[in-house]
């Protein structure tokens, strides 16, 4: 077995290091060839595919594209420990990210090396200030290491409930307006792109997309459909499957939409109240723990200050 002294392996993680960098370097050079076709037709559809406008808004300095050669296969094993793509799919188009589930692994990464490297350094610090055990130290590194990759996810989920919330909220408004530019005499596609044009939010985003799709050729309920399916709200899938119906019966749409909005905002009362509920029995953590103490405390505190005077 051949020993390493540390200059030899500092010297190979700065060897790895300008090896890396001078690789991000050459990715920077423009490419003197013809661009490929998609290239070229990417600036065209780049408002229906996401897939466009990523190869639109690609920066020629990010670094995915040197290191993924290296990492691809530990992304791999990390997205089938992880639990497979559909559910990173399912969180990136709930949270309107246009990452791609390669590249949201490949962050992952980053942030547990990220944490990993925090771990390493309070390791080293806490084995100078006292004698710790080595298994300890590498302990300490790996809970860090998944800290930091379980972070990564969790900011994807909150950042998808966030999203999901705000859609939410929109959504009796955005069914209010559909029904009053039916009731003014438009078809169903002409309002739901007016609001797509004029209005700005998460839900008129989506139905901007949709009114995308319509323009390439797909069929208004089969994309709403696919929305919805892919969005996995609630309240925005039951509008979807009552305006199918209504759509394939003949029913009347203005008070289809105009029931389905009432149900919203009742829905939306339904869950302010239950938030309500919760906040009140979390109230009364800091009223019992630190309030109640504090009175107790200034109530007997002078009582014993009489009775040490008087004895």
């Amino acid at each position: 077995m051949v020993s390493v002294s540390p200059f030899v392996a500092l010297g190979v993680a700065c060897g790895l290091a300008l090896g890396l960098g001078l690789w991000s370097l050459l990715s920077l050079v423009p490419t003197l060839g013809r661009q490929r076709l998609t290239a070229r037709v990417a600036p065209y559809v780049q408002d229906v595919s996401t897939d466009a406008r990523a190869i639109v808004t690609r920066r020629p300095s990010d670094p995915l594209p040197v290191l993924g050669v290296l990492v691809a296969p530990l992304v791999d094993v990390v997205g089938r420990l992880a639990g497979g793509s559909d559910a990173a799919t399912r969180r990136l188009r709930q949270a309107g990210s246009e990452l791609t589930v390669a590249d949201f692994r490949s962050r992952q990464l980053v942030y547990a090396a990220i944490g990993a490297a925090v771990g390493v350094v309070l390791a080293i610090a806490a084995g100078r200030a006292q004698a710790v055990p080595f298994v300890a130290q590498v302990g300490i590194v790996i809970l860090f290491g998944v800290g930091g990759f379980v972070l990564r996810d969790y900011l994807l989920q909150r950042a998808a409930r966030s999203r999901l919330a705000r859609m939410a909220s929109e959504l009796p408004t955005v069914l209010e307006f559909l029904t009053l530019s039916l009731s003014a005499g438009e078809g169903m596609l002409d309002a739901v792109r007016r609001i797509a044009r004029i209005s700005r939010g998460e839900l008129a985003r989506e139905l901007s997309l949709v009114v995308g799709e319509v323009a390439t050729g797909v069929p208004f309920a089969e994309s709403l459909a696919s929305t919805a399916n892919q969005l996995d709200l609630p309240p925005f899938t039951r509008f979807v499957e009552q305006l199918t119906v209504a759509l394939e019966r003949g029913t009347p749409l203005a008070e289809v939409l105009r029931a389905q909005a009432q149900d919203s905002r009742d829905q939306a009362k339904r869950e302010l109240i239950e938030s309500a509920g919760r906040k009140e029995v979390a109230m009364l953590v800091p009223l019992v723990f630190l309030i109640l103490p504090t009175t107790v405390a200034f109530a007997i505190f002078p009582g014993i200050m009489v009775l040490q005077m008087g004895f």
